[in-house]
Parts: C-alpha cells; sequence; structure tokens
C-alpha cells in the first residue's frame, strides 16, 4: 500500500519539514486492530460536535464545555464545590469529623502532599481568573502554603490538613471579598 501522507526529506538544518494532515483528507477504509473493515457509522461520517442517537436523539458536545465560558457566579459555585470536595466532602464514621479527598490523597507520602497543593494552587489561580486582588490572592496563597508545608510531616501533618481547611478557609476569604465587589 502507498504512503498517503507525504514527507519531504530532511532540510539542512536538520529538522524533517512536517506534512500537514487534515481529518477531511483521509481516505480508504477504517481498519480495526483484528484488521475488519469498520463500516461507515454515525460516529466516523463528519462529527462537527452533534450527534443523533438511537431513537432520534440529539447529543451536542459542543456546548458541553465544564471549563468552557462560564459566567462569573457560575465561576464561583465550581470554586466552592472544588473547595467543599477537597475539604469536607466525607464524614469519618462514629464522628464528626469531616475530611475531603485532600486529606485522602495527602495519606500518600510526599507526592500526595504535592499533588494536594497543586489542586488547592487551582482555586487560587480561579480566584486571580476572578478578579480577585493581590492582598485576597496572597491570603490564599499563604494557607495553601501552611496546609503544604505541614502536611508533609508523615502522620501529624496529615491530621493538620483534615482539620486546616485551607480551600475552604479560601473560598471563604474570596466570597467575603466578593460581597463586597458590585455586580
Amino acid at each position: 500500500m502507498q504512503d498517503q501522507m507525504s514527507t519531504s526529506p530532511r532540510r539542512a538544518s536538520g529538522r524533517a519539514s512536517q506534512a500537514h494532515f487534515d481529518a477531511h483528507e483521509a481516505r480508504g477504509p477504517i481498519i480495526d486492530q483484528d484488521g475488519r473493515e469498520i463500516p461507515q457509522g454515525p460516529f466516523q461520517s463528519s462529527f462537527n460536535g452533534a450527534f443523533t442517537g438511537p431513537g432520534g436523539v440529539r447529543f451536542d458536545f459542543s456546548t458541553a464545555n465544564p471549563f468552557g465560558n462560564l459566567t462569573r457566579e457560575q465561576r464561583i459555585i465550581r470554586l466552592e464545590a472544588v473547595a467543599k470536595l477537597l475539604d469536607v466532602a466525607f464524614v469519618l464514621p462514629g464522628t464528626n469529623i469531616r475530611y475531603g479527598i485532600d486529606g485522602i490523597i495527602g495519606l500518600i507520602p510526599v507526592v500526595g502532599d504535592l499533588i494536594a497543593t497543586a489542586l488547592s494552587l487551582w482555586l487560587v489561580r480561579e480566584a486571580r481568573a476572578l478578579g480577585a486582588p493581590w492582598h485576597v490572592i496572597t491570603r490564599m496563597l499563604g494557607n495553601v502554603a501552611v496546609e503544604g508545608v505541614i502536611g508533609m510531616v508523615p502522620v501529624a501533618g496529615d491530621a493538620f490538613d483534615v482539620l486546616f481547611r485551607a480551600n475552604m478557609r479560601n473560598a471563604k476569604i474570596l466570597r467575603r471579598w466578593l460581597d463586597t465587589q458590585p455586580r
């Protein structure tokens, strides 16, 4: 079979030129891993973000982007939901102690604390995208730093993570600042 994508030979700079391939230029049958031809179906034929499924139900995937164009209020709601998930989503059975994904991830030595800190920093980034001033961002970063540094201590740090709840504190700081802003 001939190669339908052509690439030119190496240039003098040592880099190969890149061939541009567009999905609309694809020709020939689609073959699965066993060498059988896959018939053209609703998924393969000119997918543009919408799909009409069985029974005529239309699914439009072009507007279902959770990270797309959200309003300010939707971003705030998402930020508070993520903070609750990270800090107070679960209850320890038989007690009134609440913990979140942050506390569970933090049980993995070093790497878990780094991941939990990265998730907390995402909340700070979202606050910055909402237009929070430097003094609000600084307080939020301070909370994340305290939780991240003390959380590195093996057992006591995990207990501190559960009790300190930096993400809930940051959501509260941001909400307090947002309530003072005109809409």
